[in-house]
C-alpha cells in the first residue's frame, strides 16, 4: 500500500491512475444510484462495472504522450474534469427526463436555457456532493501536500522537499508506457464491446434505448456514438433541398387510393383507442393448445358483427421492430433500412403524424399509455415530434416488483391503471395503449394464468401461448370496462400486432403445432408467419373478415378515412385497405414482398396457394420485375424522406409544424387535470360527463396483485402530481 501511495504522489502514471480510480467509482455510484439502467444477470452487471474504465483510461492516457510536464498534468486534469462534468450533467438531465444527454440537446441548450439554472438547483440532492468530493480531494491533495512545489513548478524553479506530499513528476514515462496504457485501454473497451454484442446483438445498429448503450458500453462511448450519428444525419440533411420532395409527392399522389364510400367517415368524431398487441401473430387467432383456445376473447370479437378484421395483414418492420410498427402506424412512412428511425431520427425530424393531424384537423386530444420506461425506443422524444400532447409512461404507474415485466407493468394492471388517466382526457381523443406482457422471453407466473404448456422442446414457444392467453384475458377485462363505463359507444377500438413473436430460427420447432412438417419448412413458411392481426371494432361498424392483402404501412390512410379525414394532402406510402384502388403488394423492409398470388423471397417465387417454388415464364417474370421495382422505389423514397428530413420542406395546408420544445410529458397529468378544471361545465371528459365521478370502479380484474388492494387503480402517484395554478384543485380519482 505504501508503494502504491508513493507512486501516486511521485509519478505521472500514478497521478493519472488516481484520477481514473475516482472517475470509475463515481460513475459506478451514478449507475446504481441515479440511473435506472435495468442491468440483469452477471454479464450485464460485470459490463457495467468494467465499462467506465476503458474509455476513461484511453482519454487520460493522452497526458502520458506529452513531453512538457505542465501540459501533461493540465491535460490529465482537463480530461478528468470534462468527464466529471459529462457525468454530472447527465445525472441532472436523467432526473428530469429519464434519458441521457444527446449532442442535439447539448447544441440546443440555448433554446431551453431560460430558467435552467433554477431548475438545475431544484434537482440537486445531498448525495450529489459525492460527484464533486473527488475534485475537492484532488485540489486539497495538490494544495496542502504539494502546494509549494506546485508554485515552484509553475515558476520553473527547482523543486524542494520532493520527499514531502505530492511531487509533480518532470520525468517522461518509460519508453512504450504510453502506448501500452492506450493499447490496454483499447483492449478493455474491445472486450466490453465484444461481450456486449454477444449479449445484445446489433447493439449499435439497432439502437432502441439509450440506457442499453450506457449500460453496455458506458457514458462517454454513448456520447461519441450519438455525436457520430448526429454528424452523419446533419451531413445528409445539409445536402437536401425542397426539390427533393418533387419525386416523393409525385409518387404518393399517384399512389393515392380514394376512400370506400361505404366506410368513409363512419367513425367521424369517435374516440380512437389503439391497442398495441406486442409480438402478437395472426396464427394465434382461433388456435388451440391441448384443446383450449389461446385467445377466446379475440376469437369471439372477430366474429362480432361490429368487428372489421384483416387476416392477410403483414408486419413490415425492420431492425426497429416495435418502433418501426409505431412509425408506420402514425406516419404512413417506413422504418429505416438499418436501425430504428425513432431512436436515430425521432428527436429532430419533422413528421406529418396522426396525432398532429387529428388534433389540428378534427380537435382530438392525443395521448399514449405505456407502463414501461419512456426512453425505450426514444419514445419520450419521438412522441413529441409526432405531436402527442400527453405521454403517460412508467412513472405514472405502480412499479412494484411483483407487477412488472422486463418491459413494463403487466397488461391487466396496465389497462386498469390507464383508466384513471383516460377518463380525464377531453373527448374526442386519439389514444394508444402499449401492452408488454406478450414480449420475449414470454414468461408468466402460474398465478397469472393456468393456460397449459404447449409441450414443445422450446420454453420460449411454450411461454408464448401462455402470455398471449394472458393478454387476451386482459383485453376482455378492458372491453368490459369500456362497455360498462359508456366509453365504448363513442369509440373506435383498433388493435394491431406489431411484429412476429416467434423468430424464424424457432419456426421449425413450432411447425408441428401448425400441422406442418419441420423438414419441409421453407422461407415461404417464414414469410407467411409474418401475418399479424388488424382489428377494428365499433358499435355500428359494418363488420366482416377481409382477405385483402396489406401491411402496417396501410393503417394510417385506412384509419383517417374511417374518421372522415382526407389523407390525400399528406405524404403516406400506404393505401386505404378498404378502397377498391388499394395496392395489395406488401413490401418487406428487406425488399422481399408478397402479393395475393405470389411470395417473392430474393430471386425465388412461391405460389401462395400451394407454397410451391415456381419458375416463371417470360410474362410472369416481367410482372414480378415491375413489382420489385415499385417495392424498391417505395422503400427508397421513404428512406429519403426520413434521412434528409424532407417534410420540413412540405407543409400541407392548415397543418402547423410541431414544436417539440413546447411539450413536457412530466406535466401530462397536471395539464390534463387543469384543462378539465378550466373548462368546467364545458369539459367533455368521461369523468365530467359522469357528473365528476370516476368510472374506475367499473373496471373489474382478476389480477392477483390487486386482489387485496386496488389503490393503484384509483390513486395518482405523488411523483407526477406537479402542482400548477389550476391543478392543485383537481383531485385524483378515488
Amino acid at each position: 500500500m505504501s508503494t502504491l501511495l508513493h507512486r501516486v504522489r511521485t509519478t505521472r502514471l500514478g497521478f493519472l491512475g488516481l484520477l481514473l480510480g475516482l472517475l470509475w467509482l463515481k460513475t459506478l455510484f451514478a449507475y446504481y444510484v441515479d440511473f435506472d439502467l435495468g442491468a440483469t444477470g452477471i454479464i450485464q452487471q460485470g459490463l457495467m462495472i468494467l465499462n467506465p474504465l476503458g474509455t476513461s483510461a484511453l482519454l487520460l492516457s493522452a497526458a502520458l504522450y506529452l513531453k512538457k510536464p505542465r501540459r501533461a498534468y493540465a491535460v490529465g486534469i482537463f480530461v478528468y474534469l470534462l468527464l466529471t462534468l459529462l457525468l454530472f450533467a447527465n445525472v441532472l438531465y436523467y432526473r428530469e427526463f429519464s434519458d441521457f444527454l444527446t449532442i442535439a440537446t447539448m447544441l440546443g441548450v440555448s433554446k431551453v436555457s431560460q430558467g435552467l439554472g433554477a431548475s438545475s438547483l431544484n434537482m440537486l440532492t445531498p448525495h450529489d456532493l459525492i460527484y464533486g468530493f473527488d475534485i475537492i480531494l484532488v485540489v486539497v491533495v495538490l494544495l496542502l501536500f504539494g502546494g509549494y512545489n506546485i508554485w515552484r513548478f509553475l515558476q520553473n524553479a527547482p523543486l524542494r522537499w520532493p520527499h514531502f506530499g505530492l511531487t509533480l513528476d518532470r520525468r517522461l514515462p518509460r519508453y512504450h508506457v504510453p502506448q501500452a496504457v492506450s493499447m490496454l485501454a483499447i483492449a478493455l473497451f474491445g472486450v466490453t464491446m465484444a461481450v456486449s454484442e454477444l449479449n445484445r446483438p446489433n447493439l449499435l445498429t439497432r439502437t432502441f434505448d439509450h440506457n442499453y448503450i450506457v449500460k453496455y458500453l458506458g457514458l462517454a462511448p454513448f456520447t461519441l456514438y450519438d455525436g457520430v450519428k448526429t454528424a452523419q444525419n446533419s451531413q445528409v440533411r445539409a445536402q437536401a433541398d425542397a426539390s427533393d420532395m418533387d419525386q416523393v409527392l409525385q409518387y404518393t399522389r399517384s399512389h393515392y387510393a380514394a376512400p370506400n364510400v361505404e366506410y368513409a367517415g363512419s367513425a367521424k368524431g369517435k374516440n380512437v383507442i389503439i391497442i398495441h398487441l406486442e409480438s402478437f401473430q395472426q396464427f394465434l387467432i382461433n388456435f388451440k393448445v391441448d384443446g383450449q383456445e389461446v385467445t377466446p376473447f379475440l376469437n369471439s370479437l372477430v366474429k362480432d358483427k361490429n368487428t372489421l378484421s384483416f387476416d392477410n395483414f403483414f408486419n413490415q418492420v425492420g431492425a426497429g421492430k416495435t418502433s418501426d410498427a409505431e412509425n408506420m402506424l402514425e406516419t404512413g412512412t417506413y422504418g429505416l433500412e438499418a436501425g430504428s428511425l425513432f431512436a436515430s431520427l425521432g428527436t429532430d425530424n419533422t413528421f406529418e403524424a396522426a396525432p398532429a393531424i387529428l388534433n389540428q384537423k378534427a380537435g382530438y386530444t392525443t395521448a399514449v399509455f405505456h407502463g414501461g420506461a419512456g426512453s425505450f425506443w426514444n419514445r419520450n422524444n419521438t412522441y413529441k415530434s409526432l405531436g402527442y400532447q400527453y405521454f403517460f409512461d412508467g412513472d405514472y404507474y405502480a412499479q412494484n416488483s411483483d407487477q412488472t415485466t422486463d418491459y413494463g407493468i403487466k397488461d391487466k394492471l396496465m389497462f386498469g391503471e390507464s383508466v384513471k388517466y383516460m377518463e380525464r382526457l377531453q373527448q374526442p381523443f386519439y389514444s394508444k395503449i402499449i401492452t408488454t406482457t406478450n414480449h420475449y422471453p414470454f414468461y408468466i407466473a402460474d398465478t397469472d394464468t393456468d393456460f397449459p404448456d404447449a409441450g414443445t422442446s422450446d420454453a420460449t414457444i411454450n411461454g408464448y401461448f401462455r402470455t398471449a392467453h394472458y393478454l387476451d384475458a386482459a383485453l376482455k377485462e378492458f372491453f368490459a370496462y369500456l362497455k360498462s363505463s359508456g366509453l365504448y359507444k363513442n369509440s373506435l377500438i383498433m388493435m394491431y400486432g406489431d411484429h412476429y413473436g416467434i423468430s424464424n430460427d424457432r419456426n421449425t420447432t413450432l411447425a408441428p403445432l401448425l400441422g406442418k412438417n419441420a423438414k419441409d419448412w421453407t422461407s415461404f413458411d417464414d414469410a407467411q408467419l409474418q401475418r399479424v392481426p388488424l382489428i377494428f371494432n365499433m358499435d355500428g361498424l359494418k363488420g366482416g373478415i377481409k382477405h385483402t392483402y396489406g401491411g402496417e404501412i396501410d393503417v394510417l390512410p385506412t384509419l383517417m378515412h374511417l374518421l372522415g379525414v382526407n389523407s390525400k394532402p399528406y405524404v403516406q406510402f400506404g393505401t386505404d385497405l378498404l378502397s377498391a384502388q388499394h395496392d395489395q403488394t406488401v413490401a418487406f423492409r428487406n425488399h422481399n414482398f408478397v402479393t395475393p398470388r405470389y411470395t417473392i423471397i430474393g430471386s425465388k417465387i412461391y405460389l401462395n396457394q400451394t407454397g410451391e417454388l415456381i419458375h416463371p415464364n417470360a410474362n410472369l417474370k416481367a410482372q414480378i420485375t415491375q413489382e420489385q421495382q415499385q417495392v424498391n422505389q417505395e422503400l427508397a423514397l421513404s428512406d429519403t424522406v426520413a434521412s434528409k428530413n424532407l417534410l420540413r420542406f412540405y407543409v400541407p395546408d392548415g397543418l402547423i409544424p410541431i414544436d417539440p420544445a413546447k411539450i413536457d410529458y412530466t406535466t401530462s397529468l397536471t395539464t390534463v387535470l387543469a384543462t378539465e378544471s378550466q373548462l368546467g361545465n364545458q369539459s367533455t371528459s368521461l369523468y365530467s360527463k359522469n357528473g365528476n365521478q370516476s368510472t374506475v370502479d367499473d373496471f373489474r380484474t382478476d389480477a392477483p396483485e390487486l386482489a387485496d388492494d386496488r389503490s393503484a387503480l384509483t390513486k395518482f402517484p405523488k411523483s407526477v402530481l406537479k402542482q400548477t395554478p389550476s391543478s392543485s384543485s383537481s383531485s385524483a380519482a378515488q
